[in-house]
Formats: C-alpha cells, structure tokens, sequence
C-alpha cells in the first residue's frame, strides 16, 4: 500500500494514528518484505500477529501461505481488517490486549491442529514490546520464532553480549537467542517516527538451555541484581533480597563463584543460574 492509498483508506473510515497506541506504521515494501523473509514460513504455518493495523504485513503473510492470526487493540483498523481479509479462510482476527490473551486460546479458537506450534510476526506498538516479549516468552506456549519491529535501542539492548547485559536482555536470552535482522529508517512509516527501528528474530531454544529449580526465584535475583546496577553485586543483592544478611549474599556469591565487587550487567546468564542455585542452597539450609 502506497501512502496515498494508506491515507485515503483511514480517511474512508474516519480513523487517524493514535499516537498513544503507538501507531507508526509502517509501509515500504522492501522491509515488509524482509520481516516476512526473516520469518522463513512455510506453507500452513501458523502466525501471530500483533497490531496488524491496516494489514501490509498481514497481506504478505497471506500470500506466503500462512495462517495469521491476527490481535488488533483498535476497534476502527479492526473494521478495515474484517472488510480487507474477512472472507480470507487462513485470516483469524481478534479484538483486544494481546497481554490479557492465551495464544494456546487464541490457536485453538482458529482451528490449528494439535500439537500447537507457531511463529510471532509483527510490527508492535514499541511502548508494550518488553510486555509483548514475556508474555510469549514465559507464557505455557512460547512462539517457535519471534520476528519483531521494535526501536532501535530497545533491538540493541536485547541482544547485547556479556559485559553490558541488561535486565531485559537477560529476560530474553534466558529463552532465546536474538539476532538483529536489519535497520529500518524512520521514513519507511507513517507517520514518521521519531526514533530508529530494527527488525529483531529472536530463536528460542529448543530444548531450553538453561535450567533453574525455582524460576520465581532465579527472576527475583536477577531483578535485585540490577535494581541498583551501578553498585556492586554485594550490595545491590543485599538490598534487593530482604531474605539475606551480608554475610548469606557474600556465602552465595562465593559459592557462584562471582566476585562480589562485580555489577550486574558483567554477568553471563550461566552465572546467573550459579548464583540463584547458590541462593537456594542457602535459603534451604
């Protein structure tokens, strides 16, 4: 869809982008094309989109032979989506918060066979992509692949290396690994945005790669961890873990194996996983 047809389209409907649903859309062909490439569907692949808008991505994944269902917040693009793909028999839309749904719900509802298996494709509205990310990530059906278009810093942040981690890094590469696609410029939307954009896929891993006894418990050393980032471990995990003195955040780092001078962000996720286990040795005894 060319911008003309865009604006015309919105303007039959009497709709305009909401910015506080973060409604950018974007329109250039060539990196619509490259989300839907990066996603490598193959025919009778069942697809989630979030935030379909008025539908470029979702008339792509149509034609790649998938499945797409579809999660749109606003009742007005809804209306274009049911005009534009509803007699499609692989397009399945939804209205609501894509936070308050079960994909499993949503899969079943649409009619994909047993066992559930999809992929997460989408351009999010930025201000919910960390909700978005856990909610598949951590839910009891996570996506086999994720294609996200998200800010660029956030992209960054994400799949940072060890050494400058990130809570939210550390929350997505427990699952997955990510992998920046490509850059998107702020003119391949309308309206323009006022920050960069990239296409992130993030893989989750299959079996998992890292295994905590307590996952309430490995979240919540973590968190306290870098609930203040710039002390050190020692004292950032005193503060954020009432149910130790010193002396037990000293024991467990020590068990670990980490040097209690060092700061949350110099942690790999495999020491992450040391320290939580060492948390739980002590908390038990």
């Amino acid at each position: 869809m060319k911008l003309h047809d865009i604006r015309t389209l919105m303007a039959q409907y009497g709709l305009r982008p909401n910015k506080q649903l973060g409604q950018n859309f974007l329109i250039d062909a060539t990196y619509l094309d490259k989300i839907v490439e990066a996603a490598a569907l193959v025919r009778d692949d069942w697809v989630l989109e979030i935030g379909p808008g008025l539908g470029p991505l979702s008339e792509r994944l149509l034609a790649a032979g998938a499945n797409v269902v579809a999660v749109e917040l606003d009742g007005g693009f809804t209306r274009i989506l049911r005009d534009r793909f509803g007699d499609h028999p692989h397009f399945h839309l939804y209205e609501g918060d894509v936070l308050e749904m079960a994909v499993a719900d949503l899969l079943h509802e649409a009619g994909a066979p047993p066992p559930l298996r999809y992929k997460c494709v989408a351009n999010i509205p930025y201000y919910i992509t960390s909700a978005v990310i856990r909610h598949l990530l951590e839910g009891a059906l996570p996506p086999e692949l994720l294609v996200l278009l998200m800010q660029k810093e956030v992209a960054e942040r994400i799949s940072a290396e060890a050494g400058d981690l990130s809570l939210l890094a550390v929350g997505v590469q427990f699952y997955g690994e990510p992998q920046i696609v490509t850059s998107v410029p702020a003119g391949a939307f309308y309206p323009r945005p006022k920050v960069e954009s990239s296409v992130l896929r993030v893989r989750p891993y299959r079996p998992a790669r890292y295994h905590v006894a307590d996952p309430d418990l490995f979240w919540r050393v973590v968190k306290a961890g870098f609930g203040q980032k710039r002390k050190q471990l020692r004292n950032s995990l005193n503060a954020g873990l009432p149910q130790m003195d010193k002396d037990g955040v000293e024991a467990a780092l020590a068990a670990a194996q980490i040097a209690p001078q060092r700061r949350a962000q110099t942690l790999t996720i495999d020491e992450w996983v040391a320290l939580t286990d060492a948390v739980q040795d002590l908390v038990r005894a």
